[in-house]
């Protein structure tokens, strides 16, 4: 509805006199706020008229003057310092009716992102241990806004990055060469900076049965010349030592050989996981691959060429600070092995040269020094830095009571996605994660996820779409006939009739807007509301009346009700049951 209003205004600024170029100007039409000031609202003449040297009210009237009549809008009025106010007709809100009706799964999806491709890459946990909560509400995150950039026409793919290259990855495989040890008779006390967990305990066993003896005995005294660990150590420095005192002593082979089972076993798990939740990505990208490939070098051979490298303590340094950085970056260290951001780097332009326009990451919130480090990298290779767009997600507190669950992937006290997942459903965690903007931190109740009322916002919304169906059933079941073109709108008089179908009439503005600004809670919110309509309808007026020609109209608009709830909860990844 909200397009018949911005193609008036459009038509009559075509026709205004002096407009020039000033015709391109988008005529910002949005919903009125207060019901008696019309349906939709524009501020085009008090954005022209210091331009064009006109009272607002007097060019708000001139514009009228030129908007082409219309059986869909009933009145126009200029408000204020000078609004232009549009009140549609009945036929144009029993026309989207309709519209919700032919089109079905396809209402509310538009074209404007046709043309941009999109990569969303979200999650990427390091494969480091299973996926938490936290973990979740940047799956869900991630994508539903891949869902509402597809609903708005861009091709979207979903990509996970897994780092399975570089100093976490060898903190695991010492983990479980250790807990290896342990199993093998070894009383090796465990290293204050290696990844815990039955996890941990659980791929040890893997590798045990797996690979052959020479894992899991070590020579006498082999850890007295490691650094002191823990407390009255240095941790950082220890693992590091033993890492290269492992890798020395099993040889290249059998580390590597350690380090795949443990990757093997935890990304088959992540897998599995983002599966069942409805999340998993198209592509799973392998940090390794870079290397393998050259796309590692090809990204750090661009930089040198465009003399953006220098050498520094035997190190190669990236100009980062003439791209605005704080500073300047280690890309190679003196060691000659290179660093995560030119890991980073070099992925993000493997991205652009796969022909992706918009580079969209979701990531946690302590990425925030992330963006512009990844945007100088871009700029320096000769790629649009405005092509990163980064979403960063606020932690998730979890609720037990009135107890907060810490989490943390080394001392292994975190709460699984699974777990989660397991206690309050797929589609209470769906919609939970992403009914608050991500930029806000987010406390999950559990007790509201899991209770049966109308304060849990999925009960409430599927509740609306199962109860449409209990009508539908129920015609069946006295064996009565629906004939939607048999159904007469006009008939659709009562003021819940007119609050629904405004109500419905609404639903791609907001998927518009939810998209644009990368914000699902908008969707949330709308399909709670739409709910709310629903219920006070259902509980206002009977629907299988004797009438047919009223039946038949009633049942329309439940109907075209349950259409825009299926598709709403279909872009959150939630299911709309027939029954509850």
């Amino acid at each position: 509805m909200k397009e018949i209003v911005e193609k008036l205004v459009c038509a009559a600024m075509a026709e205004l006199p002096d407009v020039g170029d000033l015709v391109s100007i988008a005529p910002d039409v949005e919903r009125t706020r207060d019901p008696r000031h019309g349906d939709f609202s524009t501020n085009i003449a008090m954005r022209l008229a210091k331009t064009m040297k006109r009272k607002p009210r007097d060019l708000a009237a001139e514009i009228i003057s030129y908007i082409p009549e219309s059986e869909q809008v009933e009145a126009i009025e200029i408000a204020g310092p000078g609004f232009i106010n549009f009140r549609l007709s009945t036929g144009a809100c029993h026309s989207e009716l309709q519209r919700v009706l032919d089109q079905g799964d396809a209402y509310g999806r538009s074209d404007g992102g046709a043309g941009l491709r999109v990569l969303v890459e979200s999650v990427s946990s390091n494969p480091t241990g299973p996926l938490h909560v936290g973990h979740g509400r940047l799956a869900a995150y991630g994508a539903t806004v891949a869902n509402l950039l597809e609903a708005t026409g861009h091709d979207v793919e979903r990509e996970y990055y897994v780092n399975d290259a570089g100093r976490q990855m060898d903190i695991l495989a010492a983990s479980v060469w250790i807990r290896l040890l342990n199993l093998a008779g070894e009383a090796i006390e465990f290293p204050a900076s290696g990844y815990r967990g039955q996890y941990i305990a659980d791929i040890a066993q893997l590798a045990f049965d797996q690979l052959d003896e020479t894992v899991r005995t070590v020579p006498e005294n082999f850890f007295d010349t490691l650094p002191e660990d823990g407390a009255g150590g240095d941790a950082d420095a220890y693992i590091d030592a033993l890492i290269a005192k492992a890798r020395d002593f099993l040889g290249e082979d059998q580390f590597l050989a350690v380090l795949n089972i443990a990757l093997d076993s935890i990304l088959g798990d992540i897998k599995d996981d983002l599966t069942e939740f409805g999340t998993q990505p198209d592509n799973w990208f392998s940090e390794r691959s870079l290397m393998d490939s050259g796309a590692l070098q090809h990204g750090l051979d661009i930089l040198e060429e465009r003399n953006q490298t220098y050498i520094k303590d035997g190190a190669v340094w990236f100009r980062a600070t003439d791209m605005g950085d704080e500073k300047d970056r280690v890309v190679v260290r003196e060691n000659g092995r290179t660093t995560y951001f030119a890991s980073d780097i070099a992925y993000h332009l493997h991205k652009r040269e796969r022909g992706f326009d918009l580079l969209l990451d979701v990531l946690g919130s302590d990425h925030h020094g992330y963006v512009a480090r990844v945007r100088a990298g871009l700029e320096a290779m000769g790629q649009p830095p405005e092509s990163l767009e980064v979403e960063l997600v606020q932690f998730v507190v979890l609720y037990r009571g009135s107890e907060k669950v810490q989490m943390s992937t080394r001392s292994g006290q975190f709460v699984p996605l699974r777990e989660l997942r397991r206690e309050v459903g797929n589609d209470a965690a769906r919609l939970f994660y992403v009914m608050r903007s991500n930029d806000q931190h987010l406390d999950f109740d559990l007790e509201l996820a899991k209770s049966q009322s109308n304060d849990n916002p999925v009960y409430y919304i599927q509740y609306a779409h199962a109860r449409v169906c209990s009508v539908m059933r129920e015609m069946e079941s006295r064996d009565l006939s629906f004939d939607l073109s048999q159904a007469e709108f006009a008939r659709l008089t009562e003021d819940h009739e007119r609050s629904l179908v405004q109500k419905l009439s609404r639903y791609p503005e907001v998927i518009e807007l939810a998209s644009r600004q990368r914000a699902p809670q908008h969707l949330v919110h709308y399909l709670r509301e739409l709910a709310q309509e629903f219920h006070t309808y259902y509980s206002a007026h009977r629907f299988i009346v004797d009438d047919a020609a009223l039946r038949n109209a009633r049942l329309a608009l439940i109907l075209a009700t349950r259409q825009v709830l299926l598709n709403g909860l279909s872009l959150l990844g939630v299911s709309a049951p027939d029954t509850m």
